[in-house]
């Protein structure tokens, strides 16, 4: 769908349909020359997500759709965000081939033009989305074009902000939703040389297994011995045009299918594992978001992509690695793997890139999902104003973050007996904070966040712009809203 965004002048642009918003405390203001039957007008109560499609009497739009925000004092950018979509997935429902989403000043109800804006396009493009790549026979798409018109030049600026963060999530989305055959290690690497071009301001590097060999990540690789698929950490790095105010590093767990090796996974949803490289797709998401709005930060984008198999060269229970920083550990269930990857790849965050700040994403524990369910990003950070900056900029995005305990306690248990670390806390309870315990032993000074995004990066409940049972593309609202916020001190 293409999308257009404009002042909003005195009467829309000829359309199939117009979408118009109102709250419970009023009708819709409907702009010059737009006439439906009164009862349509009268009717319509406005409740949150109410939408009343009708026929128009008389100006540039052959129907009418009125889209209920609800209760004045209860507007906010999340239903707008939701109104947004909702306004596209009823245009297509109506085989509408044109949309404008006509939007009065009274209708924001005293939020942020800008703010608004941003998130009514998020809605449109998220919302007009549909995963059809693999049907033979795909349903025919219907909507062609939007125009979201806005009260001033400020709305306008926030919908094209809104318009490529939301193009960024997409662009995961289909990361995560393609099979794990057709989503290998070496598609996600070639995903990444495609977002490196000289016009967007990136490179990418990426290591094979000889170059992580080289470099000692005997963790990560532990975890790759079991697949015929050879491993990669990659690399991408985004410089502004003037000079940087900030370099900051982003390291996503990439694994394209999780078995959980020796130690299987049960097999009633183990085709959902294609998942577990959704905090990599991520990290490139927000890579690609940042270079097409040239934020003045170096960003660095680091992926640790593999599969993780059970063959006979696989890692078994009770083994013994060697990390990139010299610490051995135990690997003492081969499915807690992703904490074996990030390991090596933090480790080289911090050395090789040397930034302000690290944040890592990874679906690393169900313990996370038992502990916040679907809705909440669990964080645990080194770093006390860093998860702070995470949970504004969740509240912000509206992919909530919240976060959890990181305690001396915790690291305490990942000691082990053989080695120095073992991968699992061997029945203390605290998963989520276990993995992050485990991963803190290789940050050495630099403020860290870790991102605990299993419960959140597919599977949610429907909220018209994303849900169900397809991925969700968690990450980059957040992330990009948290480096604008953090550009801007």
């Amino acid at each position: 769908m293409k999308l257009t965004v404009e002042v909003a002048r005195s009467k829309p642009a000829k359309t199939e349909l117009l979408g118009l918003l109102c709250t419970q405390e009023g009708p819709a203001r409907f702009p010059r020359s737009v006439e439906v039957p009164p009862l349509a007008r009268k009717a319509f109560g406005g409740e949150f997500r109410d939408a009343r499609l009708t026929d128009a009497l008389s100006g540039p739009a052959a129907r009418v759709l009125q889209l209920g925000l609800g209760k004045q004092k209860e507007l906010s950018l999340e239903r707008l965000r939701r109104v947004g979509a909702l306004a596209a997935k009823k245009a297509e429902a109506a085989r509408a081939r044109t949309l404008v989403l006509w939007v009065e000043a009274d209708a924001l109800g005293g939020l942020d033009s800008a703010a608004a804006g941003q998130a009514l396009a998020e809605g449109l493009v998220l919302g007009s989305h549909a995963f059809r790549r693999f049907k033979s026979k795909p349903k025919p798409v219907h909507l062609a074009e939007a125009r979201l018109a806005g009260p001033d030049a400020a709305f306008v600026k926030g919908a094209h902000r809104g318009e490529t963060i939301a193009r960024a999530n997409l662009f995961v989305r289909e990361l995560q939703d393609t099979p794990a055959n057709l989503m290998r290690p070496r598609d996600l690497a070639a995903a990444a040389k495609k977002l490196a071009r000289p016009a967007a301001r990136t490179r990418c590097t990426v290591l094979d297994r000889r170059a992580l060999e080289r470099l000692g990540m005997g963790s990560f690789l532990s975890v790759a011995r079991g697949s015929e698929e050879p491993p990669y950490l990659i690399h991408l790095v985004y410089r502004p045009k003037g000079r940087a105010r900030e370099k900051l590093a982003l390291v996503g767990k990439g694994l394209t299918f999780d078995t959980g090796g020796i130690s299987i996974k049960p097999s009633a949803k183990m085709d959902e594992m294609k998942y577990d490289m959704s905090g990599g797709a991520a990290v490139l998401g927000v890579v690609r978001a940042v270079a097409e709005l040239g934020l003045p930060v170096e960003l660095h984008g680091i992926v640790a992509a593999t599969e993780n198999m059970p063959d006979g060269r696989a890692t078994k229970p009770g083994d013994l690695v060697t990390a990139m920083n010299g610490l051995t550990i135990e690997v003492l269930n081969t499915d807690a793997e992703g904490r074996l990857v990030l390991a090596d790849a933090l480790h080289y965050a911090e050395t090789r890139v040397q930034p302000a700040a690290i944040i890592d994403l990874a679906t690393l524990t169900g313990a996370v999902i038992t502990a916040l369910g679907h809705e909440l990003t669990g964080v645990m950070a080194n770093d006390e104003a860093l998860s702070a900056e995470l949970v504004a900029a969740g509240k912000a995005s509206g992919e909530l973050v919240w976060p959890l305990p990181l305690l001396e306690q915790h690291k305490e248990h990942m000691k082990g007996t053989v080695g120095d670390l073992k991968n699992i806390n061997s029945g203390q309870g605290a998963g989520s904070s276990a993995g992050a315990a485990f991963l803190s032993h290789f940050v050495d000074k630099t403020p860290w966040a870790h991102l605990d995004i299993a419960g959140t990066a597919w599977g949610v409940e429907e909220r018209d712009y994303q849900g169900g049972s397809l991925g969700t593309g968690v990450g980059v609202r957040l992330l990009v809203e948290w480096l604008e916020r953090r550009l801007a001190k």
